[in-house]
């Protein structure tokens, strides 16, 4: 009883050291249990994935080939180490040949892809950046109608993944989220996701998985980050000062559009079986006696332009890649247009949401389905647009919807999760 009467004044005497004591020690045992949840994660993902590996292959069948687009800069310069720790040994214990290519600037991913040989499947371990830059870069090419059809993985490695939660289920833990997307690489279910191919007048095209942004909320979320010193308040404070310099921040613009076209049903993803050599023989006899009568060329109709002129504080073209799994009558992109007449509050309050999720809108905003728009700003305009959360110079563009263009992996728990929400 005197010891522990000894230790307690002890601790009464020193409560500076002891509090410090107590608090490097809980912090601590913290971050050992995180590294031990971590390791427990891998380790679980490594089993499932050495049962792909045991899986027996024909004599003539050769592993699959993954080339991998790493972008080391990601993650605040971690995402080499993640890629290592994380993803490699799950691919490799699944049987698969991966070739990993690293990014050393910025554009290098585009370069890349133009001198890609034909892989089984591509996978980009990066951010919004890498992704936006491999999907231009494999788009230009001249043969993109067959590089097309290779299934992409996308393994959440960047500060920004926009696309992630359309793919994967995730979570606050990030080796969960790598694990559970290079799974879902194996497990090889797919889903087709629409491109916009956004062209201005000299550049070559540039191809996007999410959108095109452009307006007050863009150029405001650009800034947010120099008032770090602000906390929690950053947001809020980077709205308002934009309030005090200009208001109100009412955009004009000229939209031109096409009507959405109807959307064809779903291919099959097996070509079906062969029909047997009698029933071949029998109809190459008919065609031969009875030919088909050929059907007259059908005369393209000329594209209707239909334009608006829109005022605006915040416009959006964006995809339904939100939600790919959704069953929809037309093939369009959606134009999303934020009304002029918001009041200070209100722009910081929407802007606040807008931090957190860019494709969120306000129930007064006006949407329009179309399956191309074209985008004419004012003389002397300057500005960005915002291209999957690439910075581009603002200019007069056309943008197109290319529907059903790639084909991504996908897991399946999302993809019921989806399934369930349109229900």
């Amino acid at each position: 009883m005197a010891r522990v009467v000894k230790v307690f004044r002890t601790l009464r005497n020193h409560w500076k050291k002891s509090t410090f004591a107590v608090c490097v020690l809980s912090y601590g045992g913290y971050w050992l249990y995180g590294k031990h949840c971590d390791n427990v994660l891998r380790r679980e993902a490594c089993l499932v994935a050495r049962e792909f590996g045991h899986q027996q292959i024909v004599p003539q069948e050769r592993l699959k080939k993954a080339t991998v687009i790493l972008n080391p800069a990601a993650c605040r310069g971690k995402a080499n180490n993640l890629f290592e720790k994380n993803a490699a040994p799950i691919l490799h214990l699944a049987g698969v040949e991966i070739t990993i290519v690293k990014t050393d600037y910025e554009g290098q991913a585009k370069k890349l892809l133009e001198l890609m040989e034909q892989t089984d499947m591509l996978i980009v371990a990066g951010g919004d950046g890498t992704l936006q830059e491999v999907v231009t870069g494999l788009l230009r090419r001249p043969d993109h109608d067959k590089f097309s059809n290779i299934p992409i993985g996308f393994i959440p490695l960047g500060s920004r993944n926009s696309l992630s939660p359309s793919l994967h289920l995730l979570s606050d833990n990030k080796v969960k989220d790598i694990t559970s997307a290079t799974l879902s690489i194996l497990k090889g279910d797919t889903v087709p996701l629409d491109v916009l191919q956004i062209k201005g007048e000299k550049e070559q095209p540039v191809f996007a998985l999410t959108g095109l942004r452009w307006g007050a909320f863009r150029d405001v979320a650009a800034t947010i980050s120099k008032y770090w010193y602000l906390g929690p308040l950053k947001t809020n404070a980077a709205h308002w000062f934009r309030t005090l310099k200009e208001w109100p921040l009412v955009r004009e613009i000229s939209v031109s559009y096409l009507a959405p076209s109807l959307r064809p049903p779903d291919l099959p993803l097996q070509k079906p079986p062969r029909p047997n050599l009698l029933y071949r023989i029998i109809r190459r006899l008919k065609n031969y006696w009875n030919p088909p009568i050929e059907e007259p060329p059908k005369v393209e109709e000329p594209e209707r332009w239909e334009e608006k002129q829109l005022s605006t504080i915040e416009l959006f073209i964006q995809t339904h890649n939100k939600n790919p799994v959704e069953r929809r009558l037309n093939d369009s992109l959606m134009i999303c247009t934020e009304p002029d007449n918001l009041t200070v509050g209100e722009f910081i309050t929407i802007g606040n949401k807008k931090e957190e999720d860019p494709t969120v809108f306000t129930n007064n905003s006006a949407k329009l389905e179309a399956s191309a728009c074209r985008l004419e700003l004012p003389e002397g305009t300057s500005g960005f647009y915002n291209i999957d959360n690439e910075e581009y110079e603002a200019m007069p563009v056309e943008v197109r919807l290319l529907p059903r263009k790639l084909r991504f992996f996908i897991s399946a728990e999302r993809r019921e999760q989806l399934i369930s929400q349109t229900q």
